[in-house]
This record gives structure tokens, C-alpha cells and sequence, in this order.
């Protein structure tokens, strides 16, 4: 009955993390839609989903702050 518990609470867990992932990248892939749809380029959302991840992760590591592995210290 445990190993049954563990792996509905491992699979719960990764559907869970699979609709947040898709919830956090919905705006930046949404407004690439509108821009490849503008340029001509007929994608849907799950064809724009590979670039608004990475231009997501682009931008969550631009305005994360990060000191790019320098100390602050001087």
C-alpha cells in the first residue's frame, strides 16, 4: 500500500508541476504567438511553447539579479 501511496503522490506531484510550468510560460508564449502570427508564421501555442521557455528562462535570469559568479564583496 506504500509503494502504491508513494508513486500516486509522485505522479500528482509531476501533473501539478507540469500545469504550473505551463501556467509561468502562458504570457511569454502567448505574446510570441501574436508577434510570429504578425510576421506571417501560423504556430499554435504548442508550437511556440520550445521559444516562450526559453525566452521565459531568458528573462527570469536577466531580472533574477544575479552577481553572474562574482562575490559582492570587494
Amino acid at each position: 500500500m506504500s509503494v502504491a501511496k508513494g508513486l500516486a503522490e509522485s505522479i500528482a506531484g509531476l501533473v501539478l508541476l507540469f500545469l504550473v510550468f505551463l501556467v509561468v510560460t502562458f504570457p511569454v508564449t502567448w505574446l510570441l504567438m501574436l508577434f510570429i502570427g504578425n510576421i506571417g508564421g501560423d504556430l499554435s501555442y504548442w508550437g511556440t511553447l520550445p521559444l516562450g521557455t526559453v525566452v521565459s528562462m531568458l528573462i527570469g535570469a536577466a531580472s533574477s539579479g544575479a552577481s553572474g559568479g562574482r562575490s559582492s564583496a570587494y
